[in-house]
C-alpha cells in the first residue's frame, strides 16, 4: 500500500464559528463520485481532511484544490482497501503525523456485475473486504479515540439496495449494504451516550462513476431523471442527519416512497417486483 502525506505549510484561518478545536475528517473512496462531494462538502464547512482512495494522483489535485479554495489541511493516504492490512496501515499513518480523526465516511465502495458463479472467489472476497470488513475495522481502529474526546461522527455510506430485496446479477451488493445499517444501528445504540454519532446514508440513482465501472451506464442512462439525485445533495442530507443524531437516512422523497412500497408488499410479490425492475439497471458479465 502507498503512503503519502501532503499539507499545507501555514495553519488554515480560523472561521468565525470555529468555538471547537478544527475537526479532522477521514473519507474513504474520496477520489470520486459521493466520496469527493463529501471531501468538498467537508472542506466547504471548515473541516480538515484525509483523503483515501487508489487514486494517488487524483487525491493529491483534489487535496491541493481544497487548500486552495477553503484553507483547510488536507492529507493524503493512498491506500486499496482490498488489502487486508489496509486500515491498520492507514491508523498507523495517521498516528504517526498525530492526527485525530473526528468523522469517519465509510464510502469506498463498487459493485461486481453477473451472475454469483461468474466470478472467482477472490473478486468476492475483495468486494466483502472493501465493503463490509474495512469499514467495520476502520470502526474500531478510530472509535476509541472518539469516544475519549466525548466527540465523534461515523457515516456508513450505504444504499437504499441494503433497505429493499436483493436484485439478482449483483449478488452481494444488497447484502453488503444491509449489514452497513445493521452494523450503524448497533454502534449508533452503543456510543450515543459517548458523544459519538452514526449514520447509514442510504442513497438511491446517484449521479457519480459508480455505473461506469459496473458496466450499466447505457441502462441506467435510460431511466427517467426523477429517480436520480446529485451527489452534493446526497452528502449534505448525509452530514445534516449524522449531526442531528439520525441513525439511517434515506436520501430522496423517491427513495423514501419506494423502501416504504416494499415494506408494505407480501415477500413473494416484493421480489417477483424487484427481479423485474432489476433488468432496468443490471447488467450481465
Amino acid at each position: 500500500m502507498m503512503v503519502n502525506a501532503k499539507h499545507s505549510e501555514s495553519p488554515a484561518p480560523m472561521r468565525p464559528d470555529d468555538h471547537a478545536p478544527r475537526r479532522r475528517a477521514l473519507v474513504t473512496g474520496a477520489s470520486s463520485g459521493i466520496g469527493e462531494a463529501f471531501a468538498r462538502e467537508l472542506a466547504a464547512r471548515g473541516r480538515d481532511l484525509v483523503l483515501t482512495a487508489r487514486r494517488e494522483d487524483r487525491l493529491h489535485a483534489l487535496a491541493e484544490e481544497l487548500r486552495a479554495k477553503h484553507g483547510v489541511d488536507a492529507r493524503v493516504i493512498a491506500a486499496d482497501l482490498a488489502q487486508a492490512d489496509a486500515p491498520v496501515r492507514i491508523a498507523r499513518e495517521l498516528a504517526r503525523q498525530a492526527l485525530h480523526v473526528d468523522l469517519l465516511v465509510n464510502n469506498a465502495g463498487y459493485g461486481v456485475p453477473g451472475d454469483f458463479l461468474a466470478s472467482d472467489w477472490r473478486t468476492h472476497e475483495d468486494f466483502m473486504r472493501v465493503l463490509m470488513v474495512a469499514p467495520t475495522q476502520l470502526c474500531h481502529l478510530l472509535l476509541p479515540g472518539m469516544r475519549e474526546r466525548g466527540y465523534g461522527r461515523i457515516v456508513n455510506v450505504a444504499s437504499l439496495a441494503g433497505l429493499i430485496p436483493g436484485t439478482p446479477k449483483h449478488t452481494l451488493y444488497a447484502a453488503a449494504k444491509s449489514y452497513l445499517v445493521r452494523f450503524s444501528q448497533s454502534l449508533a445504540l452503543e456510543n450515543r451516550a459517548a458523544g459519538v454519532h452514526v449514520c447509514a446514508l442510504c442513497p438511491g440513482f446517484t449521479y457519480s462513476e459508480f455505473h461506469d465501472v459496473t458496466g450499466a451506464r447505457a441502462k441506467v442512462s435510460n431511466m427517467p431523471g426523477w429517480m436520480w439525485m446529485r451527489a452534493g445533495a446526497v452528502v449534505r442530507l448525509g452530514l445534516d442527519a449524522v449531526e442531528r443524531g439520525r441513525i439511517v437516512r434515506v436520501t430522496g422523497g423517491v427513495n423514501r416512497a419506494v423502501k416504504t412500497l416494499f415494506d408494505l408488499l407480501p415477500d413473494g410479490l416484493a421480489l417477483r417486483l424487484i427481479a423485474r425492475r432489476a433488468r432496468q439497471f443490471r447488467v450481465d458479465k
